[in-house]
């Protein structure tokens, strides 16, 4: 992409209304604008990061088997009232009314609607288990909308749904799941902490919350600080490896705010590895059982010929969320930081432009041309200005790494810096490589 051409509003001053890093630089660098209260447009570098973050949620969705499929923003009230949830969940859903006067509402959740799908379609527990997926914008209205994509109305969102016949395997669904989660944040660059939590309006018995440490977090998190030594193995898809894994996190202490209990936190964990400290929800899993499936008469006959209700489990990954999150995590003074696997580009080529000289942008285009060749995503500052300038505006974007043409370029080699290191004299073939790897 030549930058000439890219639609990035960058702006100098600092926006007033933003209170957290993450808000401040997605306004200053143009990934996103707000179009109402909690409510905003995704301009192309923010969309171009949270479709890369969605491609990895996606993969490992997919690598536990779940099934990708796609489900309405709208829905009917009827299931709600059926689930008994209609009148419970609050003034956070939106309803609304068609023009048949028929009861429908902005879909917050989906635990309803996918219910009803599978008791239309599944009779046999021979068709068990199942775990369905469908990444969707969502909508809760938050009573104080606030942080940018952090904590605002309407957000994108993977959910998957699990049903299985017995809670035996219904916790392998679980399981899976939990382990998805590690892996799709590790593979973001993150961190993440799974701590016991409160299961809020889903409703259930078992519930984790996938955290990740920033000082600008709204989860007050206490935790034995061991658990972040705990290894993501690669399991196999077995019922005993992955209930190992799951025990493996859990038999260290780590919860929020609303589980927090100073006398089981002094109990459990020795007073050298207690950590408090604040943090960001970037996942929720849940298992429920037949809280809805026995309401909403959702059953499968049993080898027995029994009916059975199936067993139920939600999990949740803020896809736009994690945009900000990921921003908190990593960002360094007043510069983004991207982990390499959703940065918006590879490596940008910054060439020193001379008004009376053309040679370094000459360079240039063809070094971008040979990139793109090696499907490598570039960016090209094609733009006549002060290369000090361009410096400041490429660290604030935070692309991870800059092949950089001016005054110490040779014949054979270019200036290749990594975002906060110093730079490098490389030959384009050994930069090519490095990119590649």
């Amino acid at each position: 992409m030549l930058l000439s051409k890219l639609f990035i509003p960058i702006t100098k001053d600092l926006p007033s209304e933003a209170k957290i890093k993450s808000h401040q630089l997605m306004l200053r660098t143009g990934m996103i604008r707000q179009s109402s209260a909690g409510i905003y447009s995704w301009l192309p570098l923010g969309f171009k990061v949270m479709k890369k973050i969605e491609t990895i949620v996606r993969e490992e969705q997919n690598n536990i088997g779940a099934q990708e499929m796609l489900m309405p923003t709208i829905q009917s009230a009827d299931i709600w009232k059926e689930s008994g949830r209609y009148d419970d969940y609050g003034e956070e859903m939106l309803r609304i009314s068609d023009r048949q006067k028929r009861e429908m509402l902005y879909g917050p959740t989906n635990e309803e609607q996918i219910t009803d799908i599978f008791r239309s379609s599944v009779k046999s527990y021979k068709l068990l288990p199942q775990i369905f997926y469908h990444i969707q914008w969502k909508f809760r209205d938050e009573l104080r909308p606030r942080f940018g994509v952090m904590r605002c109305r309407e957000f994108y969102m993977k959910d998957a749904y699990s049903f299985d016949l017995s809670e035996d395997a219904a916790v392998l669904s679980y399981n899976k799941m939990f382990y998805a989660y590690l892996k799709t944040f590790q593979r973001l660059g993150l961190k993440s902490i799974p701590m016991k939590a409160e299961t809020g309006p889903i409703g259930g018995d078992l519930s984790h919350e996938f955290i990740i440490l920033a000082d600008t977090g709204e989860s007050k998190i206490f935790a034995d600080k061991r658990i972040f030594e705990v290894p993501i193995n690669d399991y196999k898809d077995i019922d005993a490896s992955l209930k190992k894994m799951r025990s493996d996190f859990s038999k260290f202490y780590a919860v929020t705010d609303d589980k927090f209990k100073s006398e089981d936190f002094d109990k459990n964990v020795e007073k050298n590895n207690q950590i408090q400290t604040k943090g960001i929800e970037v996942g929720h899993i849940f298992y429920f059982g037949d809280k809805y499936s026995k309401p909403m008469n959702c059953s499968v006959d049993a080898k027995d010929g029994k009916k059975v209700f199936v067993k139920m489990g939600s999990y949740g990954i803020g896809v736009s969320r994690l945009v900000a999150a990921i921003i908190e995590a990593k960002y360094i003074d007043e510069k983004m930081k991207w982990p390499k696997a959703v940065a918006p580009f590879d490596v940008v080529i910054i060439p020193a432009i001379n008004k009376n000289d053309n040679s370094n942008l000459e360079k240039a285009r063809k070094i971008y041309e040979e990139l793109k060749g090696k499907n490598l995503d570039v960016l090209l500052d094609d733009v006549e200005e002060n290369i000090s300038n361009k410096f400041k505006k490429h660290d604030l974007l935070g692309i991870p790494y800059q092949i950089i043409i001016g005054s110490k370029t040779t014949k054979d080699k270019l200036e290749f810096k990594e975002i906060d290191k110093n730079s490098e004299m490389m030959e384009l073939g050994k930069i090519i490589k490095l990119l590649k790897k």
